[in-house]
């Protein structure tokens, strides 16, 4: 109810009694009349001045409390800086930014545990597919296929070798991902040329794009030196990843592109293949950890599942950025960032 309304009843009330007190003694109409009418205005002046500051004064307390809290800062300060003379819109304004922040962070805890469920069911499976075939060559050995076959047993050990090679990678980048969020890896930032940089690791892994059939291409007009200031050899992992990648999903008879752009102060490398693209739906998710859009095919393919969110972690840990684009069936493109420095 309306505090005016309130005092209106009271009000009201309080100047009949009073009037019919006074008609009861002088039984005159007149001063019936008035002493209703002065004693209402009174009455309801005094009314609404007293309960309007008495409210005010507790809702302003209220306010400067919630401030408080909010901004963490001394009574004083928050009394000083947030004084207001209408406290109870201030309040209701409050109220209503805190109702939207609670449920903004609940949305945002909810995201969190859902990716924290995905992401013990990923590593969970990850780890479990090697370690089953691990254990059911060994028990196929054990049970006699090394006297009985020995080719067949030697396939089954090199099998296990490499499921084994596959645990090794998972937990070599698991740690890797976790040193890179805590800080502990430490960068070695210095200046080199990121065109030789790209040159060398495009020659590294020419072997392997030509067992894939893929062309490997630098989208170079000039061999001109382009100075950047960053930790070589993690930009290096960054541009291995990233061009493994290319060449794992990419099609057989096709190409990876490694381009490069000069931005103000930055300098964007992207590599693009003509590969299985990515469904858009997905690609917001491609730098999770163990995020795969393609999962039967990818387990096939092998990998850890962690090249693109290593890729992330570098990039940011540069303070730079990494983004991808893609069209399924057509290709897919992921760019970096790096800091331009001067080349003298």
């Amino acid at each position: 109810m309306n505090y005016r309304l309130l005092v209106f009843y009271i009000a009201a009330t309080f100047s009949l009694s009073l009037a019919c007190l006074s008609f009861f003694y002088e039984n005159n109409w007149t001063h019936f009349a008035f002493i209703l009418v002065v004693a209402f205005i009174i009455t309801f002046i005094l009314l609404s001045y007293t309960i309007h500051n008495y409210i005010n004064n507790r809702i302003s307390n209220i306010y400067k409390l919630i401030r408080n809290l909010k901004l963490g800062k001394d009574m004083k300060v928050v009394l000083a800086e947030h004084a207001s003379p209408d406290p109870i819109q201030n309040v209701e304004e409050e109220v209503r930014n805190w109702a939207t922040q609670r449920t903004s962070e609940i949305s945002r805890l909810q995201d969190q545990e859902k990716f924290r469920r995905e992401f013990l069911s990923n590593i969970s499976h990850e780890f479990k597919t090697p370690l089953f075939a691990v254990q059911g060559y060994i028990e196929t050995l054990q049970d006699g296929m090394i006297e009985e076959d020995p080719e067949t047993a030697l396939h089954f050990l090199n099998k296990a070798s490499k499921n084994i090679d596959r645990l090794t990678y998972l937990i070599n980048d698991l740690d890797e991902i976790s040193k890179l969020e805590t800080g502990i890896i430490s960068l070695h930032i210095e200046k080199f040329d990121i065109i030789q940089l790209i040159i060398e690791t495009k020659e590294q892994l020419e072997d392997k794009a030509k067992r894939h059939n893929i062309q490997l291409v630098f989208n170079v007009k000039t061999h001109i030196p382009i100075f950047v200031k960053a930790d070589r050899s993690k930009i290096q992992q960054v541009l291995v990843n990233l061009i493994d990648n290319s060449i794992k999903y990419g099609k057989s008879g096709g190409k990876t592109t490694i381009s490069i752009f000069h931005l103000i102060d930055q300098v964007l490398i992207e590599v693009t293949d003509n590969g299985i693209g990515i469904e858009e739906k997905s690609l917001s998710r491609v730098f999770e950890r163990f995020y795969r859009t393609d999962k039967s095919r990818s387990r096939d393919i092998g990998g850890s599942g962690l090249g693109l969110s290593i890729v992330k972690h570098i990039i940011e840990v540069h303070e730079q950025t990494v983004n991808a684009r893609s069209t399924e069936g057509v290709g897919t493109t992921i760019g970096f960032t790096l800091a331009k420095t001067k080349n003298t």
